[in-house]
């Protein structure tokens, strides 16, 4: 008799997707593309640029101020890219950088200040704020993955709702008479640097590993490049999305309590016009909206030279009436530089 082959079906790829990925450092993971540091010789570009129109520009006074602003907004950027990367999107995180902090406020800060009530002691001010932020992070992710509603929508009615509510709460107003737990992250120094920096740089750090060296950072590009394939190889995808998008909003919380630290106080309207910066600072570094694709070093690369774009601009003297179009050309310019020299941004 003929001997009978028996073809071996291959097993689903999940990691297919997630391979596709650019990785930034070696191991299993190849080494990082061209792609990856697409941004660095842009960033010492404007650098050089910097020092010629303000020979302050490098100085380490100005390098510190220019990191801590951008610390908050760095953490925000952290979090959408997590999001990103499995296919969704939460436009809430503006909104909740402002509430969480903002419930806080209003629940710590003595009556008579503004709107605040006085109900708990300071101490439970950094709990409250982080708390506000899970809490959100699960109504979005119940919404979007328990009842299967689109996530743009879900998101973009929890960013009106949640403004609507730090509108409500303070009166429009702006509360002042922080306690110290709320301002330590914005007044400490850790090492003679602002301890809010070393925190933006210790959660990217960590993303970055979990995200090229953790089964849990494979199963997120695998869900978001194709989540059919990732649950066929056992991958509990309603698992991990429910951990990024809770995880990203609690993110949101702490990037509000830095801001708030920073300003010595919770406005009305804390957060907002920021998820545009968000998301041109994301797509810059190489996270494609359609998910599975980018990396945090790519990410932190497209926020720190936009960053570093506005300090320029702020030095050599443009109106800041002109600043937010410039930054606005910027970013096209950015992006089409990106799909000549890289490949397609989005694909």
């Amino acid at each position: 008799m003929p001997e009978t082959v028996v073809a071996h079906t291959p097993a689903p790829k999940a990691a297919e997707a997630g391979a596709k990925r650019t990785a930034l450092f070696g191991g299993k993971i190849p080494l990082a593309k061209l792609r990856d540091l697409a941004l660095v010789p842009a960033i010492v570009v404007i650098a050089i640029i910097g020092q010629i129109v303000s020979p302050i520009f490098l100085q380490p006074d100005n390098l510190i101020n220019v990191l801590q602003q951008m610390a908050e907004i760095a953490v925000l950027v952290l979090a959408q890219t997590m999001i990103l990367i499995v296919k969704k999107m939460d436009l809430s995180l503006e909104s909740t950088m402002g509430l969480a902090p903002g419930v806080a406020a209003w629940l710590v800060v003595p009556t008579g200040a503004t709107h605040g009530l006085g109900l708990l002691p300071g101490a439970w001010a950094v709990p409250v704020t982080l708390a506000v932020g899970a809490l959100i992070g699960v109504i979005n992710s119940l919404l979007i993955i328990r009842f299967g509603l689109n996530g743009f929508i879900v998101t973009l009615g929890m960013l009106i709702v949640v403004r609507g509510t730090l509108t409500g709460i303070s009166g429009g107003q702006t509360f002042f008479q922080l306690p110290e737990s709320m301002l330590y992250l914005g007044t400490a120094e850790w090492f003679g640097m602002p301890a809010s920096i070393w925190l933006c740089l210790l959660l990217f750090a960590v993303a970055i590993v979990v995200l090229g060296w953790t089964s849990f950072g494979r199963s997120l590009y695998a869900i978001g490049g194709n989540v059919d394939a990732a649950k066929a190889a056992g991958i509990r995808t309603d698992r991990v999305l429910w951990i990024v998008l809770v995880t990203g909003s609690v993110l949101a919380a702490l990037a509000g309590l830095m801001l708030s630290g920073r300003l010595a106080s919770v406005a009305s309207a804390q957060g907002n016009g920021y998820i545009f910066t968000v998301f041109a600072a994301a797509v810059i570094g190489g996270i494609s909206l359609n998910g599975g694709k980018g990396t945090m070093f790519g990410a932190f690369c497209g926020i720190l030279l936009l960053f570093m774009i506005q300090n320029v601009l702020t030095l050599g003297g443009v109106p800041a009436q002109w600043i937010g179009a410039l930054n606005g050309l910027i970013i096209l310019v950015a992006l089409m530089i990106s799909r000549i020299t890289g490949g397609k941004v989005q694909e």
